[in-house]
């Protein structure tokens, strides 16, 4: 069963026929639906059923005051929750997104789009706990929130994540610059009977190749110039937790053999000191380099590479995580704009800009190129010119460039084709009779007429 089946949402509006054709659509995909005429109703719903999200209307009667979302928020923290309205306010907005709701939509929402939120919000919900032993494994999101995406090789990787997290058995991540090695070794950090421990990195990169032994093992006072008084090494820093190695690939070749003796021994001898140090280090490394190829060329201790990668996975490169890319722009977005004013979100040719875009400098890059855009846009939407350069040469699918270049355009997919259809369908059905189509779409024969009047449709051609 797959979680569209399975899937419960509680849709709340005021308005029947909005009601009704989101329900009927969401459906067709294979969601399950119940519906709520106001704030009030879609609580007492909540409080009798389970839900798996709550899609609500922000101006309508149990909600004027954003009642439903602050009770939604406060007892059930962690079902997700979407906002589709036709007035939006800034004040209500900085409210919601305060509030933690998971999409912000503006009606006319294309139902694609309502979809695909409603599909990542589901993928990256919070598991209720049943009880206070209890976690759940099934959701990458909750055992480790820290790190965003769904995508196969991201689903993948957190598989080999959770079996590696609770042993002690040493790690090399590898992969390009800029894919989180570095975060991805924190997670497990705190996912492993470690975590109470220091999570001490020791970057290669940074530490003079004259100081790294020193700093790395630590020094008694005067056991060279300028050492004045004892100092305790990162190793020793790291004892009962982890030792993170960042860049590996660039550890000086004298110190590859004093490390693998600690891999060995968990022993070592401080600078000036001839009496041994006894530490119990969990070893996670990272590099950008293919290390078999530096221990093919002899720059990389092949013993020390064997030590080092017990457990080795490669993360994978941005644009090989499809719709992880627009996961991370709007994660990182809100996390920017948590103390400006302006709500902001991306223009839908910037979202396809985003995912067609090749980056190489992965997830850095694309979250420099978040901040750029919300700090350069001037309206509530980052367009494609707020972006880098480089962005917004990329080539952009042909379906978007007919969009982008046509006037008319074709079938857009709006809820409001659904909802002109719906009546369309209930004039054929009541042979053009207003009144009868008015009462079976739960309005007034006025608000029925005025729907007729907003889609062009003429009652008197379905009349017999």
């Amino acid at each position: 069963m797959s979680e569209a089946d399975s899937a419960r949402i509680l849709i709340a509006d005021d308005e029947p026929l909005f009601l009704r054709t989101t329900a009927a659509l969401l459906r067709k995909e294979g969601f399950q639906c119940a519906t709520a005429p106001n704030g009030a109703a879609a609580l007492e719903a909540l409080s009798q059923e389970r839900f798996d999200l709550v899609l609500s209307d922000l101006n309508m009667p149990g909600n004027m005051k954003l009642e439903l979302l602050r009770t939604g928020r406060t007892k059930w923290p962690e079902i997700p929750l979407i906002i589709v309205t036709g007035a939006p306010s800034l004040p209500t907005a900085i409210e919601s997104v305060r509030l933690g709701i998971t999409d912000y939509l503006l009606k006319p929402v294309k139902f694609e789009d309502l979809v695909s939120s409603v599909r990542r919000a589901l993928a990256h919900r919070k598991q209720p706990r049943t009880g206070p032993d209890t976690e759940d494994h099934t959701s990458s999101g909750r055992v480790f929130p820290e790190i965003i995406g769904d995508s196969p090789p991201m689903i993948e990787l957190f598989e080999i994540m959770e079996r590696v997290a609770e042993t002690d058995t040493n790690i090399l991540i590898t992969g390009e610059s800029g894919t989180g090695k570095e975060a991805v070794a924190k997670a497990i950090h705190r996912r492993s009977r470690r975590s109470d421990g220091t999570f001490q990195i020791i970057d290669c990169t940074a530490i003079p190749d004259t100081l790294f032994e020193s700093l790395l093992f630590g020094h008694t006072k005067g056991a060279f110039t300028g050492a004045v008084k004892d100092q305790v090494g990162l190793l020793s820093q790291s004892d009962k937790g982890t030792a993170f190695f960042d860049e590996i690939g660039e550890l000086p070749g004298p110190l590859q053999a004093k490390l693998l003796r600690v891999i060995q021994e968990q022993t070592f001898i401080p600078v000036g000191k001839t009496t041994t140090v006894t530490v119990d280090t969990r070893f996670i490394c990272a590099t950008n380099r293919d290390l078999e190829l530096e221990v093919n060329a002899g720059r990389f201790r092949r013993d020390l590479f064997y030590r080092l990668a017990v457990i080795h996975f490669e993360l994978p490169a941005l644009r090989d995580r499809g719709d992880d890319v627009i996961l991370l722009a709007r994660h990182f977005l809100r996390h920017l704009q948590k103390e400006n004013e302006r709500v902001v979100d991306f223009s839908e040719e910037t979202l396809a800009l985003l995912r067609q875009y090749s980056w190489p400098g992965n997830i850095r890059e694309l979250r420099n190129a978040v901040e750029r855009g919300l700090a350069l846009t001037r309206g509530n939407m980052i367009l494609p010119n707020d972006l880098p350069a480089s962005i917004q040469r990329a080539e952009l699918p042909p379906t978007v460039h007919a969009e982008r270049n046509s006037a008319t355009g074709t079938r857009t997919d709006t809820l409001d084709d659904a909802e002109r259809e719906y009546v369309v369908s209930l004039l054929q059905k009541n042979s053009g009779n207003v009144s009868q189509s008015a009462v079976q779409a739960g309005m007034s024969r006025q608000g029925f007429h005025k729907l007729l009047k907003k889609h062009g449709v003429d009652a008197g051609q379905y009349r017999p």
